[in-house]
């Protein structure tokens, strides 16, 4: 992605995915799931092992400012986006779409897909700034098969990271066969292998790359955004918040966390450790249902044929609510 950087004019740079391509690939993933019900990944597989898990919303900040920290990202979401205005809407929208991917069946799977598609045909730009070797009036589209490359590895790389942090270190062979499944999701945007990386190995080269690189630079609207998102909607939500810089520092490669400029001393590395090594041991005693997204527990009912509300994962979206609807 970095490769094009700087260009003053023209087409966005990168591979630009239309409807067709996005429909060639759709077929791939129908053509590759055994059982429609189940959808994408479903029972058995490393996705729904690593990723039903709620721990891994620890790492949602870090996803999101790796993701603001190329600038075509950043502006995109700048400008085109409501998180300002309504952040919670847009989490709760944003999400629909992912968990409908990994966990609905497959035709609510396409549906998402062929929806987020129609949305992101409409999310084209410039960038409004000199920012690394980014010139002003450098054209952007959300739909191009480098950006969405990016947004997507940092979902599943920070899955992996907080799940080894967490939960427990994964053998090479269980991240491999992690890494394959997501190609799946991968093609639900359009991304074509000729852009996928082809193993793990692959994929992790590519994310070091692209923290190493020039492609990746805070400019303006991601360091804005990023004092948005970690800002506490209320007073009474400070400490938590609070905490959340913390654990979004400590999860950050250090170039960025630096370019962003979160504090991360003595003090709060101290606390990101003992935070982490609280959460190994709660987590080993927690009873399975309160370790679960409510997503996936949803998937396993309807999986099972079980009628009628989810009591628990209803408590758990209110708390969520309650949280993040107050900014």
């Amino acid at each position: 992605m970095g490769s094009d950087a700087g260009r003053d004019a023209g087409a966005p740079a990168g591979t630009p995915v239309g409807r067709e391509d996005l429909e060639r690939l759709l077929a791939r993933v129908r053509a590759a799931v055994r059982d429609p019900r189940a959808g994408l990944f479903g029972p058995g597989s490393r996705v729904w092992a690593v990723n039903r898990e709620a721990v891994t919303f620890l790492g949602g900040g870090r996803a999101a400012l790796l993701q603001l920290a190329h600038p075509f990202v950043a502006h995109a979401v700048g400008q085109h986006s409501t998180t300002r205005a309504d952040p919670f809407g847009r989490f709760v929208r944003t999400f629909e779409y992912v968990f409908a991917m990994v966990y609905g069946d497959l035709e609510a799977a396409l549906a998402a897909a062929r929806r987020l598609h129609a949305l992101h045909a409409r999310i084209t730009g410039t960038v409004d700034e000199r920012v690394g070797p980014y010139a002003p009036g450098t054209p952007y589209a959300a739909n191009t098969a480098e950006a969405l490359l990016w947004v997507h590895a940092t979902l599943w790389d920070t899955s992996i990271q907080v799940s080894e942090l967490v939960v427990g270190p994964l053998a090479p062979a269980e991240k491999d066969a992690y890494y394959e499944e997501t190609k799946r999701f991968a093609w639900l945007f359009g991304i074509p292998d000729s852009v996928l990386p082809s193993t793990w190995s692959d994929f992790r080269a590519y994310v070091e790359d692209m923290v190493r690189g020039p492609a990746l630079v805070v400019g303006r609207p991601a360091a804005e955004m990023a004092r948005f998102l970690l800002r506490p909607p209320g007073a009474w939500l400070g400490p938590l918040w609070g905490w959340n810089a913390v654990m979004t520092a400590g999860l950050l490669p250090e170039r960025l966390r630096l370019a962003y400029g979160l504090p991360f001393g003595r003090r709060e590395r101290a606390a990101f450790d003992v935070s982490l090594a609280t959460l190994r041991a709660a987590w080993r005693v927690l009873p399975e249902r309160l370790r679960h997204l409510p997503a996936y527990v949803a998937a396993e009912r309807r999986l099972a044929g079980v009628d009628g509300p989810d009591l628990i994962g209803r408590v758990t979206e209110w708390m969520g609510r309650s949280v993040l609807g107050g900014r």
